[in-house]
């Protein structure tokens, strides 16, 4: 284990230490003030998903990365995923010929009562800005730029103050159709997390195997390990780090980050106006807590 010094404060961090980068893991309310903080030091930041609470947040991000010219990046483990990666791998070669549709479900039944992801006032939001930017992310990544957002919400069978359920439908800026399941108050006890279904064939990517079938063969053919965490968070850092030397390019780029944001922002707002909602367009901000308002948060244990 690495034998890291505890400090009850970021900015006391900054100052007993000389820094190259830090990685932000404190809760999303907390994401702008402190990342802001390190990036104006000239410090290169790998921010835990969401990136913020509101598309302004972020961008307010991005401009002072951009002004320092340093890195900025989101942590988002599944796009570390091998098989995650090798199936866009497939994907980009055609063997599924023209992409229809995406699906992907992250449900687990998870008591969330005493979870600081379940007050709004310090995470932003529910199961939809938590689990959810990981799979608005995920689609982006195999689809490309997201159009369209429309999302309904489940029962609340915890009483949590925020979404505990919901479905997404997504629309890509190509056409294509995608739905999100996500729930901490259900598992759908699914093999995989991600299915692509394309004109010539299917690929399921899955906690402990993934596979893809061409329509004009009855076997599937197996790929990859399944979802390994350590890997990816492993290879999470290992890219942010390569990416500070110049040795390759981020995997999450800024904008990337910003984007789904963009996304998050437009699925609160068509959750709470029930209707589809345009991606990037004149969005209520709604993601559980009013734009500029300030919480007051002791970053001493709050790492995840």
């Amino acid at each position: 284990r690495a034998e890291c010094r505890g400090y009850a404060a970021y900015e006391t961090m900054i100052d007993e230490t000389e820094l190259d980068a830090v990685v932000v893991c404190t809760p999303p309310v907390t994401h702008e003030e402190i990342s802001l903080h390190f990036l104006k030091k000239k410090i290169h930041v790998l921010c835990e998903k969401p990136l913020a609470v509101s598309v302004h947040s972020a961008r307010r991000m991005l401009d002072q990365a951009q002004q320092e010219d340093v890195l900025l990046t989101m942590a988002s483990k599944f796009r570390h995923v091998v098989d995650v990666t090798s199936a866009k791998s497939f994907i980009t070669s055609g063997i599924l010929g023209e992409i229809i549709l995406f699906e992907n479900a992250f449900t687990s039944r998870v008591d969330m009562s005493m979870r600081w992801n379940s007050q709004p006032e310090i995470s932003g939001g529910g199961v939809l800005i938590d689990n959810g930017t990981h799979s608005v992310d995920l689609m982006r990544y195999f689809l490309g730029p997201l159009a369209d957002v429309q999302v309904v919400e489940g029962k609340r069978s915890q009483g949590l103050k925020v979404e505990e359920t919901v479905q997404v439908s997504v629309k890509s800026v190509a056409g294509v159709m995608g739905s999100i399941d996500l729930s901490w108050s259900i598992n759908k006890e699914l093999d995989s997390y991600i299915n692509v279904y394309g004109s010539h064939g299917t690929i399921c990517v899955g906690w402990q195997e993934s596979k893809y079938r061409q329509s004009s063969s009855r076997d599937w053919v197996m790929f990859g390990k399944g979802y390994d965490k350590v890997q990816a968070f492993s290879s999470q850092l290992d890219n942010f780090s390569r990416a500070i030397n110049g040795d390759e390019s981020l995997r999450v780029t800024a904008a990337d980050a910003l984007a789904s944001v963009e996304v998050i922002e437009a699925a609160y707002t068509s959750l709470h106006q029930n209707r589809w909602t345009p991606v990037g367009g004149d969005l209520v901000h709604i993601i559980g807590r009013p734009t500029d308002a300030h919480c007051a948060v002791e970053t001493r244990s709050l790492g995840r």
